[in-house]
């Protein structure tokens, strides 16, 4: 039985980390960027696929809707800057929803962590864009984005894996705000940016799904 629940789950996850390897690759590639638009949003729709089939619970389904507002938002991200934009906003409520549902009842210094990243990333997104224009919208998408990182990190979901992974998140968009500033003209957001992107959200999902599979085991797809 534990094989065969294995085998079950492992197409998925193996499948988006091709996904995620593959559209790293092939971006600096004579492929037309059109044909790696679905591409990239496969990677994450793949994580969603998983949540979706190893857990039946309510907050798993919520995830899932989390997950796939990412996956159509990376793939706008290569067509609408907004749009994407929108759609991470989407991701970020609904995964932020899950984590206060599942909030730790006591935080200690750990409450600081929330605290500075509450702060520091909607104001990094505020000063990091060169273009004045810019940066009121970026402080305000990365005050969804602050917010969900420390909600993460407050909940009761395994804080190395999922709160780290949100972390991680965080990072890879810093980089992309620092790219309309300080690092424009430079290779290390093509460089990162997707990778930790792409390693945040993996561990997210995977940590969320297996601490739901231990605590209800009775609402397990894949026994």
């Amino acid at each position: 039985m534990p094989k065969r629940a294995l085998a079950q789950k492992r197409p998925f996850l193996l499948l988006s980390i091709a996904a995620a390897l593959a559209f790293h690759y092939l971006r600096v590639s004579e492929l037309p960027e059109l044909y790696l638009v679905p591409l990239k949003g496969s990677a994450v729709g793949l994580l969603a696929v998983y949540a979706f089939v190893r857990h039946a619970s309510a907050d798993a389904r919520l995830y899932v809707w989390a997950l796939g507002a990412a996956a159509f938002g990376d793939m706008a991200m290569e067509i609408d800057l907004t749009v994407g934009g929108l759609l991470f906003f989407l991701h970020h409520v609904l995964a932020m929803g899950l984590f206060l549902k599942h909030r730790r009842p006591a935080m200690g210094i750990h409450s600081w962590i929330c605290g500075v990243t509450l702060i520091c990333v909607p104001l990094a997104g505020y000063l990091l864009p060169y273009d004045p224009d810019a940066k009121l919208e970026t402080a305000l998408y990365a005050l969804s984005l602050g917010a969900m990182a420390a909600s993460a990190w407050a909940s009761d979901f395994a804080r190395f894996r999922v709160g780290a992974g949100a972390m991680l998140f965080v990072v890879s968009d810093l980089i992309l705000f620092a790219e309309m500033g300080p690092l424009s003209g430079t290779q290390w957001p093509q460089l990162l940016v997707w990778p930790l992107y792409y390693l945040g959200m993996f561990l997210m999902c995977t940590g969320v799904i297996q601490t739901m599979r231990k605590r209800d085991p009775q609402l397990r797809v894949v026994k």
